[in-house]
């Protein structure tokens, strides 16, 4: 795990030496253990390096091929790194890094060798005989990548937006488009962000620079994966316990001690629970717990760390812990989010510990149709939408939109919709604030949305496949790339923690696409999952009523957090990117319990408020 950056077509040697420096220097705390650089005619590549396979100098990059023709950056992993190099018994390898694996079946496979990963990547490698950088993302978007290119070619690619602007060759303006899809769905959805002229690399794509030009290409998509068939569900649920021990024990594969995050759910205690079948030592399990009753689940994280004798660590979090680490913890955003403070300092605590890996159960409920939205989404498409006729829904979508509350406006969004498709349906669904909320806030119109938009362009194989894997595909390109798993990566490699997700195995999610509703329809919550597994998750756990890992935000904005949030959102307001006095009309709405305005609506407009004082806007 690291940071990666470069910059190409820089005629000046010396201006491309100073600016790569301060961009590896902007990535330090991605790579605090070692630094290195590629300098050549026109091309300039950095490395910051945590150590996690191959801990020698030998293994430090930029790495280069026997030739010296191939010159490659990589940040993330490579799971099945040994059994890919296996298959090169005549290339002289001179490390034991999955990096060297990677350059290789480069050498050999041309772009082709990304089909040959198991793993989480960005990658970057240099041919300084074709003169042609070649770029790539792992398939479910668990490493980021950004890039751009200005007016005169010069194209320069990070793993943060905020290296690129430290570039200064891209001017520091916010896309309106993005501001107004923040504003709606606390994120920005790839490939735009929320900088002008700086775009994310798409999952599953590679792209090649060369004269001047940048083209980009899909090596994997998720809904071109086999569709269903019908099979036996004892056979279903055998294959995903296999598929699950197979990705947990890859992600264990590591030279430095490793952990879990263990927050008392489902998701997080199968993976300590497989996790424990794999390992021959004792696991080491972090949690976060609160002081409010409501939302201390270290009685659940507890049970299955005696359960399965993991050595156990637990932090718990006041409202005056959090206001001390606020500072440091949005200094830590790198693309604006509602969300991920928790995974922060989790994360930080983790890091402190000693540890430098921590698998996570991030991935359980887009999988195993976990959350609610998965059944209004089956309701929507198969019984209230289809029933309701044309002019009924019109008029009941005209009456919901006088109401102040965003729920009852995207209630009228649904009934507006022209279908029932997912593309019609999930946007709606995964709104913080309505359109029609953004629209009175916003200062602008935003014409297209990147996420409603990609769905329909892959409508028709979408289709092909059972209700509940179309919510997870939509899911998998929408929410969970696009917040869990950005906002994973920026707060956990903050404290250069690196994070591995077993539920996002590519093979693991190619095969659970595959499964009939039927089999996979909830008894209750994630009834497939803990029925694969079983009997390793206890009563407790399963049948507990689902809290989910979030802090108590909407008691402490009004209490502990009240002055640092008014404080914020003022600055915000005199910005002139919002309506200031709708703005604050709402937070006074908030502390006053009126109008339905909820701390989401509002946390998030802070998280902005920061993230542009802290990055020069």
């Amino acid at each position: 795990m690291c940071g990666i950056a470069g910059i190409i077509g820089l005629r000046d040697k010396g201006d491309a030496t100073t600016k790569i420096k301060r961009l590896a220097n902007a990535l330090a705390h991605r790579g605090p253990d070692a630094e290195g650089f590629f300098i050549d005619d026109r091309v300039a590549l950095a490395h910051r390096r945590l150590s996690i396979i191959d801990l020698s100098e030998t293994a430090n990059q930029p790495l280069f091929d026997v030739t010296g023709r191939y010159c490659i950056i990589l940040n993330g992993e490579i799971y099945n790194y040994r059994e890919v190099k296996s298959s090169f018994s005549e290339y002289p390898f001179r490390t034991e890094s999955d990096t060297e694996v990677v350059l290789a079946a480069y050498v050999e496979h041309g772009t082709d060798c990304l089909s040959l990963f198991n793993g989480m990547f960005a990658l970057a490698i240099w041919d300084s005989e074709q003169r042609e950088l070649f770029v790539a993302r792992d398939r479910l978007g668990v490493k980021p990548l950004y890039y751009s290119q200005t007016a005169d070619g010069v194209f320069v690619f990070a793993s943060e937006i905020r290296t690129i602007l430290d570039s200064e060759l891209i001017p520091r303006h916010l896309s309106k488009n993005g501001l107004y899809e923040y504003l709606m769905y606390q994120s920005v959805y790839s490939p735009r962000t929320i900088v002008e002229n700086i775009f994310q690399l798409p999952a599953g794509e590679f792209g090649l620079f060369r004269d001047s030009k940048f083209e980009k290409w899909p090596f994997w998509q998720i809904d071109k994966t086999t569709a269903y068939v019908d099979i036996d569900e004892s056979e279903v649920k055998k294959n995903i316990k296999e598929l699950l021990l197979r990705s947990v024990e890859r992600r264990m594969v590591s030279d430095v001690r490793l952990g879990a995050f263990l927050s008392g759910g489902i998701d997080s205690s199968a993976v300590v629970a497989l996790m424990s079948e794999v390992s021959e030592q004792p696991i080491d399990t972090f949690s976060v717990f609160f002081g409010e009753r409501e939302f201390d689940e270290s009685q659940y994280s507890n049970l299955i760390a005696e359960k399965y004798n993991t050595r156990h660590t637990g932090v718990v979090i006041t409202p005056g812990d959090l206001l001390a680490e606020l500072p440091s913890a949005l200094k830590a955003v790198d693309s604006p989010s509602g969300d991920g403070i928790n995974t922060y300092v989790v994360s930080k605590a983790t890091k402190r510990s000693g540890l430098k890996v921590a698998l996570s159960g991030l991935g359980g409920d887009e999988l195993f149709a976990g959350y609610p939205n998965f059944l209004r989404w089956l309701k929507l498409k198969k019984g209230i939408y289809p029933k309701i006729p044309t002019t009924m829904r019109k008029s009941l979508a005209f009456a919901l939109s006088a109401s102040k509350r965003s729920k009852a406006h995207r209630s009228a969004d649904i009934l507006r919709a022209e279908g029932s498709d997912i593309s019609d349906i999930y946007s709606v669904l995964r709104q913080v604030m309505s359109k029609k909320i953004v629209d009175d806030l916003s200062m602008f119109d935003k014409s297209d949305n990147d996420v409603e938009d990609l769905l329909r362009e892959r409508a028709s194989s979408i289709d092909g496949f059972p209700l509940f894997s179309q919510f997870t595909i939509a899911e998998l390109l929408g929410y969970t790339q696009n917040v869990l798993l950005k906002d994973t990566d920026q707060f956990s490699m903050a404290s250069a923690l690196e994070v591995r997700e077993p539920f996002f195995d590519y093979e693991l999610v190619e095969y659970v696409l595959r499964i009939p509703d039927k089999i996979k329809f909830p008894k209750y919550p994630k009834s497939l999952l803990v029925e694969s597994i079983a009997p390793m998750l206890p009563d407790e756990i399963v049948h507990r009523k689902k809290m989910g890992f979030v802090f108590p935000w909407e008691k402490w904005m009004r209490n502990e957090l009240k002055v640092f949030c008014r404080s914020s959102l003022c600055n915000l307001a005199e910005r002139g990117i919002v309506d200031g006095g709708k703005l604050m009309s709402k937070w006074d709405s908030f502390l006053n319990y009126r109008d339905g305005v909820l701390s989401s609506h509002l946390w998030h407009m802070v998280v902005l408020s920061e993230w542009l004082d802290n990055n020069g806007f």
